[in-house]
């Protein structure tokens, strides 16, 4: 007896690597958490800033076990709640 997915086409890509690429991205998506690195990206700062921030609690994270992780919600909360002026 074959297996249903033995039965299923499969679909090759054309663009390789993009495919790959995509399901990360969709995976990414699927989190609830930032690391700070990722964080960091966003907002185009140095990683050693982004951990003072965190720190000092100007970014909004928490501490898992040993390392810190940023809620997505409240990231976005915090920056869509930021003023102009405190950006500059």
């Amino acid at each position: 007896m074959e297996s249903v997915l033995s039965l299923v086409p499969r679909q090759r890509s054309t663009t390789g690597d993009a495919a790959q690429s995509n399901r990360l991205v969709r995976a990414a998506d699927s989190r609830a958490v930032y690391t700070v690195a990722e964080v960091a990206g966003l907002l185009s700062l140095s990683l050693g800033s982004t951990y003072a921030l965190v720190r000092e609690g100007e970014i909004p994270a928490r501490k898992l076990g040993g390392r810190w992780v940023i809620p997505k919600g409240r990231f976005h909360s915090w920056l869509d709640g930021t003023d102009a002026e405190e950006c500059a």
